[in-house]
């Protein structure tokens, strides 16, 4: 490059003429500089069409020679003579006057080089930091063309301040800030710098990746003071957050829900790529979006602990508070279905534990105590979300569930504690038994109308093969001891009578196509809990109080009711709401296994259980089926053309299907919880 071969030519030069001296050389250059406006009559010829660069090029390279020519620490000639006539402080004017024109492009392209290349420390001297101060001053002003330079120019500072922490303290003047009675001196040092990385993110590629990388060099530097000065002193957490807020702003309100379910996970380092067959209206305001939306969370991920909980806090009171809420709670549907839609989008950006954290109590708030019936918060958020699970729009419901869908697949354990499982921790759900054990019980389920022989042997070869080990037992969570996987894997596959199976009519469509899928969930969520401190097995049950009412909390009472009207819902629907539960149902909790996967537990008075849920519904099934002809031909019709098929009782039949999957899915989950083979 044309440095490095000045530098060459430089160190050539000087070894072959020892008579050459540096310092003259130096002031030489910096004279013709002078010179110029001394003699200069154009004001409209460029800085890049005069001899400035040049000179300020054989300035730089003169610098980093005598620095590397230098046997101790101590400074040079050339550097002395540049600080003691506050040659920076000069240039800085210069830049700012813009003359002769892009002289400010110049100055910035010397800063940034002079600071890359000596290795000393001088960010700490006066007359190095203040020009520095007011060059940061100049950046990303509006209607800037030295984008590139500016971020440069900021990249390689926070680069020095990532080798020198302590000299941070001199660029933001926070000791003057301190002392000084002006509110405004403590953030007019770091203002301009934060703005310029926030500025540049809407620009050219490249120049924003320069502004975000330079942002977290600036964060992660070392030391808790660092941490504290950058949260207290600047402006920092509160610009980045701004900058959230008005990108969230741009996103059109007339965004189809649909394609952000599609919308691919954004990374702070993404380039947009032209796609027109991906593109849709409002496609570029939501991916700039999101894309700051990862960089701001990997911001905190990066962050000393101190920022990071400072800049998670922000993003959760001015954006959360000030502007989700709001929205969430809004009359409109279709500003609502909107909302929920990209909170969903929202939540599966979100890693950083400490932001996932502020997301987490925004949304469901810090309750960890027992649910109660008779008084639910109607006034949280977290209420309402929960009841926009059972919305009179299915599309509400639907966005909704599949909300809390991905807030199950976070890494936080408040998350499944404050939903479910503070509810489920005393076992109120189970009926003591003098004897001990629910033996009754399960002869009750035995004997039971749809539980008979009626089914065909071929409906249930891999339950054979399960039950061909009734001497392996489990530990599953039941109070009076051991149950048989198999057992209870027969229970759900029996669950649905036969003239409502269609499995048998379709190749492939036994529960074993569930295992692999099963076994993939359950690693995730025990992979999710593992440092969650859950016991291996349930807790003693306790003396129940006097006219005590087990409540299984709002967000399953929600999702019980959803299931119980499987019958009668969309398809759409029914695939959210056994998801949600199927997913619930995959986590080694031995409390939440017991309640959701048991059925041979003996239910509390005015209790009820998700096996019990199912029950009515075959009940009511049983039923409906006698008034319908044909009811297995066209059950099977619906099952092979689900899509764009009309006929009579088309959703009692899709609720059907989904209803028999469902047994077959909560089954495999039981299988892979517990295989038989490591029994």
């Amino acid at each position: 490059t044309d440095r490095r071969l000045g530098i060459i030519i430089a160190l050539h030069l000087f070894q072959r003429e020892p008579s050459v001296n540096l310092l003259e050389s130096f002031v030489e250059h910096w004279k013709g500089i002078t010179n110029y406006y001394i003699e200069s009559t154009d004001d409209t010829i460029p800085a890049r069409d005069t001899d400035i660069p040049w000179r300020l090029r054989q300035m730089l390279d003169i610098l980093v020679y005598e620095e590397r020519q230098q046997e101790s620490e101590e400074t040079g000639p050339c550097m002395e003579y540049l600080l003691q006539h506050k040659i920076l402080e000069t240039l800085c004017t210069l830049a700012k006057a813009q003359y002769p024109p892009g002289m400010n492009q110049q100055v910035l392209a010397f800063f940034s080089k002079l600071l890359a290349q000596i290795q000393q420390p001088v960010l700490h001297i006066i007359n190095v930091y203040r020009p520095v101060q007011k060059m940061i001053r100049l950046c990303a002003r509006p209607g800037s063309q030295t984008e590139r330079e500016e971020a440069q120019f900021l990249l390689v500072i926070c680069s020095r301040l990532k080798q020198d922490p302590y000299v941070l303290s001199y660029i933001l003047e926070v000791k003057k800030a301190i002392a000084s009675s002006d509110p405004s001196s403590t953030s007019r040092g770091d203002v301009a710098q934060v703005d310029g990385g926030t500025s540049s993110a809407g620009q050219k590629s490249r120049v924003a990746l320069k502004a975000h990388e330079g942002l977290l060099l600036l964060v992660a530097l070392p030391g808790e003071g660092t941490a504290v000065s950058l949260a207290e002193n600047t402006r920092l957490c509160e610009m980045v957050t701004e900058r959230l807020c008005e990108l969230y702003s741009l996103i059109p309100s007339s965004l189809d829900p649909a394609d952000i379910y599609g919308f691919p996970q954004m990374e702070w380092r993404w380039e947009s790529v032209e796609d027109e067959d991906a593109s849709f209206p409002g496609r570029e305001q939501l991916e700039d979006f999101l894309v700051w939306l990862d960089f701001c969370n990997q911001l905190v991920k990066e962050a000393q602990m101190v920022l990071s909980v400072k800049l998670a806090k922000a993003i959760h009171h001015q954006w959360f508070a000030a502007v989700l809420q709001p929205q969430l709670l809004q009359m409109s549907e279709a500003g609502m279905l909107l909302t929920t839609t990209l909170l969903s989008c929202i939540v599966r950006h979100v890693s950083a534990p400490t932001l996932l954290e502020e997301l987490v109590h925004f949304v469901l708030g810090d309750q960890r105590d027992l649910e109660h019936r008779a008084s639910p918060q109607t006034f949280s958020l977290r209420h309402h979300l929960i009841e926009h699970c059972n919305h009179i729009s299915d599309e509400i419901s639907i966005a909704t569930l599949r909300f809390f869908e991905e807030l199950l697949q976070k890494s936080h354990e408040h998350i499944l504690f404050n939903l479910v499982l503070r509810n489920l921790a005393q076992r109120n759900y189970v009926a003591p038994s003098p004897s001990g054990g629910s033996g009754a019980e399960d002869r009750e389920l035995e004997e039971d109308p749809f539980f008979t022989d009626m089914y065909l042997e071929s409906d249930f070869e891999h339950s054979r093969q399960l039950a061909a080990f009734p001497e392996r037992r489990c530990e599953l969570g039941h109070p009076s001891g051991e149950t048989q996987v198999a057992n209870i894997v027969n229970s759900f596959l029996c669950l649905v009578p036969q003239e409502a199976k269609t499995s048998q009519y379709v190749k492939g469509a036994g529960y074993e196509t569930y295992i692999h899928d099963a076994h993939k969930l359950y690693k995730e969520c025990k992979a999710l809990s593992l440092e969650w401190g859950w016991p291996q097995f349930p807790e003693p049950l306790a003396p129940l109080p006097v006219n005590s009412d087990f409540f299984e909390g709002h967000f399953l009472q929600v999702l019980f009711d959803r299931i119980a009207h499987i019958l009668e819902q969309p398809y759409e629907l029914n695939l959210q709401v056994t998801s949600v539960l199927s997913r619930l149902a995959a986590f080694p909790h031995p409390h939440l296994h017991e309640y959701l996967l048991d059925p041979y537990i003996s239910l509390a008075p005015r209790s009820r259980s998700l096996f019990s849920v199912l029950v009515r519904v075959i009940g009511d099934l049983m039923q409906r089926i006698q008034h319908i002809p044909n009811f297995t031909e066209k059950l099977v019709h619906i099952r092979k053309q689900l899509m764009g098929l009309e006929m009579d009782h088309v959703a009692l039949l899709k609720g059907v299907i989904v209803l028999e999957e469902f047994c077959k899915e909560l089954a495999a989950v039981v299988f892979v919880k517990h295989p038989v083979e490591e029994c």
